[in-house]
């Protein structure tokens, strides 16, 4: 079985703007014609660079999709917070804040309670192949925050160039759209904003299921670790550009 969206994934202005880039990459695959100036302009950035999933999906939810964020960062959520009988995620958030001072963990937390307050769904489950197929299969792509060294098999990063460096070097999050499955080679289509990475400069490449899975949960590191799901609300769907195919 296979599924394989058509997505056409543009190269990311600057080494900052992979997440408004993907984001944009799924504007572009539902019909949405907004421009990547425009995506990328809009989007908020953090301080020390990059944006956060849930900040991309406050921006699709303002511009009337349906957002579901899947997240593994142990960082930010507690697996309690998720059990039968709900605890307020928002009253957790506002309550860790509290009591841990960290300044990405701030920012990470008044993106969700953002996300929340628009009408975002949060969830938490075992990141699995079915996981992802299930939305592929229903021709939703995927966007996902996840260790590009990890990924790429690369070197760490160290300074404000990100280059690459063993030492002194940082794993380094990074935002790619999964855009395909193929059951029986157990791969990923990715759609990835960077033009220029190890291994290719294809915009849309495979990757095993297991190195794409490890990647997502690694990007805890970095406050990535989830996997984003947009699509368009009732009203809009009458304009969605949809090409998949299945087999």
């Amino acid at each position: 079985m296979e599924a394989r969206l058509h997505m056409e994934m543009l190269p990311q202005p600057d080494p900052e703007t992979c997440g408004p880039t993907a984001l944009h990459a799924v504007y572009r695959y539902y019909g949405d014609d907004i421009s990547l100036g425009r995506t990328v302009s809009e989007v908020p950035m953090l301080e020390t660079g990059g944006t956060l999933a849930p900040l991309l999906a406050c921006h699709a939810l303002r511009r009337g999709y349906s957002a579901i964020v899947y997240t593994y960062d142990l960082q930010l959520v507690d697996p309690t917070w998720f059990l039968p009988g709900k605890a307020d995620i928002r009253e957790r958030l506002e309550a860790q804040m509290g009591v841990k001072r960290d300044p990405k963990l701030t920012t990470a937390s008044r993106a969700y309670l953002e996300f929340l307050a628009l009408g975002g769904e949060l969830r938490y489950a075992d990141l699995t192949s079915r996981l992802i197929r299930k939305y592929l299969l229903r021709s939703l792509p995927i966007i996902t925050g996840l260790s590009a060294t990890y990924l790429y098999g690369s070197a760490r990063e160290f300074g404000p160039n990100a280059d690459y460096d063993d030492v002194r070097g940082e794993s380094a999050g990074h935002f790619v759209v999964l855009c395909g499955y193929n059951r029986e080679n157990r791969t990923v289509l990715v759609a990835d904003p960077l033009k220029t990475k190890p291994g290719t400069e294809k915009p849309n490449y495979e990757v095993s299921i297991d190195r794409v899975i490890c990647s997502i949960l690694l990007g805890v590191l970095t406050y990535d670790g989830n996997l984003l799901v947009l699509a368009p609300r009732e009203e809009k769907k009458g304009t969605a550009r949809v090409h998949a195919h299945r087999r």
